[in-house]
C-alpha cells in the first residue's frame, strides 16, 4: 500500500521527456509559422510599414481616378451604368500604376521585341537588350542621390539630431565637385576621385558648421539647417550670375561650364544605360553607415547620445564632439549625393540640378525608419516612382505631379503607425490604444 502511495499516479503532470516529445511533435516549422503569424497580427515595424505603403497606393489610385474627367463623367451615370463607372475608375487607377511599373522595373513589350531578334548579337547591337534593362537603370539613377541624401538625414537621427539641411549640403557638394570638374585637368580615374572627395568635403563643411554651432552655442540644428538651405540657394544664384565666378563664358544663362569627360563617373553597363558608379557609391555608403553604427565605438556613442544625451555625458561620452562629428559625416554624405548628380547625369550645375533631393531625403529617411538598409529600400521605391512617372504621363495623361502626391500619402501613413494598426485591427492597436503611441513623438 505504501509503495502504491509513493509511486506517481497516472494523473500527474508530464515530465521533461513528455514535454520534449510534444515540442518535437510541433517541430520547428510550427514555431516559425506561429512566430510569423504573431509578427503579422501584432503589427511589428516591418508589417506596419508594408501595410502603410499598400494603403498609400490604394489611396493614391483613388485620388488619381477621381480627379480624372473621364472617370467623373462616367460616375455621373453611376446608377444607370454602374459597371461602366467602376470599370473606368479601375482602368484609370490601375493603368497608371502599370505604366509606372513598366517605366521603372519591367516592360513586357521590350522583352517581346528582344526575343523576336534573330540572334543575341543582333539584339545587343540594335539596343534591344539595353531597352529591357533601361527601366531598372533609370530607377537606380534616380535612387542614387536619394539614398545618399537619405543617409545624411538618417545618421544624425540616430544621434538625436534632425538634419533638415541636406539640401544646402547637397548644393555645397555640387559647387565643389563642379568647380573641380571643369576648373582643373587630371587623368581620368584621378579626376573622378578628386571630384567625389571634393563633393564630400563641400557638404561636410556645412555639416561641420551646423554641429559646431550646436555644440558651442546650443543653436538648434533644425533652425540652422533650414536657414542654410536658403543661404546656399542664394549663394548659388550669386555664383551663377557672374562670368568671373562660375557662370559659363559667352552666355547669359545661369549655368556652369560642363565638367571634363575625365570627371564623369564611369557607366556600369555601356553607353545605352545611364546607371553609373554613383549607384555603387550609394550602396557602399549605406553599408559603411551600418558598420559605423553597429560595429564601432563611435556608432555606439551616436546611438547612446540619441537615446539619452544626459546619461551618455555621465558615462563619459563627449556629447558635443559627437554632435560635430555626426553632422560632419552627414553633410559629407549629402555632398556625395550632389557629386553623383553632377558627375553621373547632369555634368553642369544650374538651378534644376539639385531639384527636391534634399527635401525628399527627409521622407526617404522617415520611410526607411532611420536605418541604412531601410533607406536603401525607400530610395529605390522613390527612385522607381520618379523613373516611371514620364511613361505614366505619356501613356495615360496622368501628370507627373501625382508622384509627389503619392510620396506624400506614403509618408503620411508611415508616420502614423497607430492609424494603420487601427485600420487593419492589429493587436497592438487594441492593446495599447492610438493616443498613447501618437504622443511619443519622433524619438519613440
Amino acid at each position: 500500500m505504501s509503495d502504491q502511495a509513493a509511486s506517481p499516479g497516472p494523473a500527474t503532470s508530464p515530465g521533461p521527456a513528455t514535454a520534449g516529445a510534444k515540442e518535437e511533435e510541433r517541430g520547428p516549422d510550427g514555431s516559425f509559422g506561429r512566430a510569423l503569424r504573431d509578427a503579422i497580427l501584432e503589427g511589428n515595424t516591418v508589417t506596419v510599414t508594408i501595410l502603410a505603403i499598400f494603403t498609400a497606393f490604394v489611396v493614391g489610385g483613388l485620388l488619381n481616378a477621381f480627379t480624372n474627367r473621364t472617370v467623373l463623367h462616367a460616375w455621373a451615370s453611376l446608377f444607370s451604368a454602374p459597371g461602366h463607372a467602376i470599370a473606368t475608375a479601375w482602368d484609370t487607377a490601375v493603368g497608371a500604376y502599370v505604366e509606372m511599373f513598366e517605366g521603372s522595373v519591367f516592360n513586357p513589350h521590350t522583352v517581346a521585341a528582344l526575343f523576336q531578334q534573330a540572334s543575341f548579337s543582333t539584339a545587343v547591337h540594335d539596343g534591344y537588350l539595353s531597352a529591357v534593362f533601361s527601366p531598372l537603370s533609370e530607377t537606380a539613377v534616380q535612387a542614387t542621390p536619394l539614398i545618399l541624401a537619405g543617409l545624411a538625414v538618417a545618421l544624425p537621427y540616430q544621434a538625436g539630431l534632425f538634419n533638415i539641411g541636406a539640401q544646402s549640403q547637397l548644393i555645397g557638394g555640387m559647387i565643389v565637385a563642379t568647380f573641380l570638374g571643369y576648373g582643373v585637368s587630371m587623368p581620368f580615374f584621378v579626376h573622378v576621385v578628386v571630384c567625389v572627395i571634393g563633393g564630400f568635403a563641400g557638404g561636410a563643411a556645412l555639416g561641420w558648421l551646423v554641429g559646431e554651432l550646436k555644440a558651442r552655442t546650443g543653436a538648434h540644428e533644425v533652425i540652422v539647417t533650414i536657414m542654410l538651405n536658403y543661404i546656399m540657394a542664394y549663394f548659388l544664384t550669386y555664383l551663377l550670375s557672374f562670368g568671373y565666378l562660375m557662370q559659363a563664358p559667352a552666355t547669359s544663362n545661369q549655368i556652369t561650364s560642363p565638367i571634363a569627360g575625365n570627371a564623369h563617373l564611369p557607366l556600369l553597363f555601356g553607353s545605352h544605360l545611364r546607371i553609373n558608379a554613383g549607384f555603387l557609391i550609394a550602396l557602399a555608403c549605406a553599408a559603411g553607415v551600418w558598420w559605423l553604427l553597429n560595429r564601432t565605438t563611435i556608432g555606439f556613442e551616436f546611438r547612446s547620445i540619441g537615446k539619452n544625451p544626459s546619461a551618455a555625458r555621465v558615462a563619459g561620452m563627449n556629447v558635443e564632439r559627437n554632435w560635430v562629428l555626426v553632422m560632419l559625416i552627414a553633410g559629407g554624405l549629402a555632398g556625395l549625393s550632389g557629386a553623383t548628380v553632377i558627375q553621373g547625369t547632369d555634368f553642369t550645375l544650374n538651378f534644376q540640378s539639385y531639384g527636391t533631393y534634399g527635401i525628399d531625403a527627409i521622407t526617404v529617411a522617415l520611410l526607411g525608419l532611420g536605418r541604412p538598409f531601410g533607406v536603401v529600400l525607400a530610395g529605390l521605391l522613390f527612385g522607381a516612382l520618379h523613373a516611371g512617372a514620364p511613361l505614366m504621363q505619356a501613356a495615360t495623361g496622368t501628370p507627373v505631379d501625382m508622384v509627389e502626391v503619392l510620396q506624400a500619402v506614403i509618408v503620411l501613413f508611415v508616420a502614423a503607425p497607430p492609424l494603420i494598426r487601427t485600420m487593419y485591427r492589429l493587436r497592438a492597436a487594441r492593446a495599447g490604444g492610438v493616443g498613447g503611441v501618437m504622443s511619443k513623438g519622433w524619438n519613440a
